[in-house]
C-alpha cells in the first residue's frame, strides 16, 4: 500500500524540510509514495539510482534537478557500483504556488505546472541545494527558502522554453487571494469580484494564463485545501466540505475520489500516518 507523506511530520513549523539521503546499490528501494500537501525538489549529487513512477522507470544521474508534485506516485533505487545519493528539499504546495503567482511565473513552464515529474540540469545547481540543506540544520527563515527558490530556478528554467504572455496583474492577485478559505467558499462568483472583469474577460485569460477554466481552478484550490484539512485536523468530512465550498458531503466526496483516487477518509487515515523522509 502506497504512503501518503505528510509536511508537518518532520518540518515541525519550519518553512522547508531539508534532508541528505543515501540509497546504497543493494539496498531496498524507497516505499511507493504520494505527498499529502507538499512539492519537492531532488537535487542527485553522486552516483546513479532509478526514479520508479507509475508511468515507467527514469535513469538519476549527477547533476539532476527533479521537481516532485503531491500528485505524483514515485520511489528511488539506488544503482551499482556506488549507489545514490541526493538533497531533499521538501515545501509546503500553497507556498509554492503563493510563490509562483506573486512572481507571476509563466504558468505553462513545464517545470512549473507540471502533471508529473520534471527532471533538468543546472549548472551549479547542486550548490544550491547544500546551502539550503545547512541552512536548514541552523534554524531557517522563510527567506532562506525563498532564497533556495530564486537562485535554482535562475539555473534550471530550461533556455529554449519560450515565455508565455504571463499572468496579468490583477489574476495573481485575484487567485492568490481565493487561497483564504473565505474566498473559497465563495466560490467563481467570489473570484469573480476579486478579479473586477467580466464572466467572458475572466475566463478567457484563465485560459490563456493558467490553460483552465475558473470553475475547474476553484475546485482545484478546494481540493488541496480539503486535502490539508484531512492531513492535519481532526474536522469531520462534512464540515471539510462546508469550509471548502461544496455543496454536499457526497458531492465533495466524488470529486476528491476522482482527484485522489482515494476517499476522504482513507486519505486521512494513510496521511495522518505518514512521515516526510
Amino acid at each position: 500500500m502506497d504512503q501518503i507523506l505528510r509536511f508537518e511530520a518532520h518540518a515541525f513549523g519550519r518553512p522547508y524540510h531539508a534532508a541528505r539521503v543515501r540509497i546504497p546499490a543493494r539496498a531496498r528501494d524507497t516505499e511507493l509514495h504520494t505527498h499529502a500537501d507538499f512539492h519537492e525538489f531532488m537535487g542527485i549529487v553522486s552516483g546513479s539510482g532509478e526514479h520508479l513512477l507509475t508511468t515507467g522507470v527514469e535513469q538519476l544521474r549527477p547533476g539532476e534537478v527533479l521537481l516532485i508534485r503531491p500528485s505524483d506516485r514515485h520511489a528511488v533505487r539506488g544503482s551499482a557500483p556506488d549507489g545514490l545519493e541526493f538533497v531533499n528539499v521538501a515545501f509546503p504546495s500553497s507556498a509554492w504556488q503563493g510563490f509562483l503567482d506573486l512572481t507571476r511565473t509563466d504558468p505553462t513552464a513545464s517545470w512549473a505546472s507540471a502533471r508529473r515529474p520534471v527532471a533538468f540540469r543546472g549548472t551549479g545547481a547542486i550548490a544550491v541545494f547544500e546551502h539550503a540543506l545547512e541552512r536548514f540544520q541552523d534554524a531557517p527563515g522563510p527567506y532562506d527558502l525563498l532564497r533556495f527558490w530564486i537562485d535554482l530556478l535562475q539555473l534550471v528554467s530550461p533556455d529554449d522554453e519560450t515565455a508565455g504572455p504571463g499572468v496579468p496583474d490583477w489574476l495573481a492577485k485575484a487567485c492568490t487571494a481565493m487561497r483564504a478559505e473565505d474566498n473559497l467558499r465563495g466560490g467563481v462568483p467570489r473570484l469573480l469580484k476579486l478579479a473586477g472583469v467580466s464572466p467572458a474577460h475572466l475566463s478567457r485569460s484563465m485560459r490563456a494564463a493558467y490553460r483552465v477554466t475558473p470553475t475547474a481552478f476553484v475546485t482545484d484550490l478546494r481540493l488541496e485545501h480539503a486535502a490539508s484539512l484531512l492531513a492535519a485536523t481532526n474536522a469531520t468530512v462534512a464540515s471539510i466540505a462546508a469550509r471548502c465550498g461544496f455543496g454536499s458531503q457526497a458531492y465533495f466526496t466524488r470529486c476528491f475520489t476522482t482527484a485522489h483516487t482515494l476517499s476522504p477518509r482513507a486519505f486521512r487515515h494513510r496521511s495522518q500516518r505518514a512521515f516526510v523522509p
